[in-house]
């Protein structure tokens, strides 16, 4: 297969067209691992344009500092272009405080604030970062902890469903770590820059734009 320079230097491994159907996984049905749920799963948290042209699936772990790296990247991507929609696929696999994180931005997300605690978490640098110290980066986000700890509660059977389809599909698809992007065909296994960003995208729609 020709590599695109973009493609070489991220180090890409292309997937021109998601399977309908992944690999079963033991402890998850086929429904969930479909590219459908990978691509729209209602639940997913979402941002950017909602009817953009090119969908970027994002695996992240908030212990993670290539995620972090990445993180502003694609924050500045998806304001500059206009055009991208993307989904956040929280998958902690890290540590302990990970989950702890994921499930917490998940929560936040009953009140509109899953942006606000994401930002919040991945603008806590190193690793292996503590759940105090999560917590306290949180508590300044500005959001309602009487009510997150409510939805956290309240929500909590479908917040570790969610979790467990996001592990389901990046299993499926043989992810190894995080960061993982899913660009539309392209799959991104590292922490691109802006302009990597803004190049894979065009590259994506390059692609979109070929008669099948």
């Amino acid at each position: 297969m020709s590599y695109t320079p973009v493609v070489r230097r991220l180090a890409f491994a292309l997937v021109l067209a998601l399977p309908a159907v992944l690999p079963s996984i033991a402890s998850a049905g086929d429904a969930d691992v479909t590219r459908e749920m990978i691509v729209n799963d209602p639940a997913a948290p979402k941002a950017g344009n909602p009817k953009g042209d090119v969908t970027i699936v994002a695996y992240l772990d908030y212990n993670c500092p290539y995620c972090k790296t990445s993180a502003p990247e694609l924050e500045k991507l998806v304001k500059s272009d206009g055009s991208v929609r993307v989904v956040y696929k929280d998958w902690p696999i890290l540590t302990e405080a990970s989950v702890y994180g994921a499930k917490l931005a998940l929560a936040a997300k009953y009140q509109g604030k899953y942006d606000e605690v994401h930002k919040a978490l991945m603008s806590i640098s190193g690793r292996k970062i503590p759940e105090s110290q999560m917590l306290a980066a949180i508590k300044a986000s500005g959001v309602d902890m009487a009510r997150l700890d409510a939805d956290a509660k309240a929500h909590a059977a479908e917040i570790t469903a969610l979790l467990k389809r996001n592990d389901a599909q990046a299993k499926g698809l043989g992810l190894q770590g995080t960061p993982v992007y899913l660009i539309g065909p392209l799959l991104v296994a590292a922490a691109p820059d802006y302009a990597q960003f803004k190049e894979a995208v065009a590259e994506a729609r390059k692609r979109a734009a070929k008669p099948s």
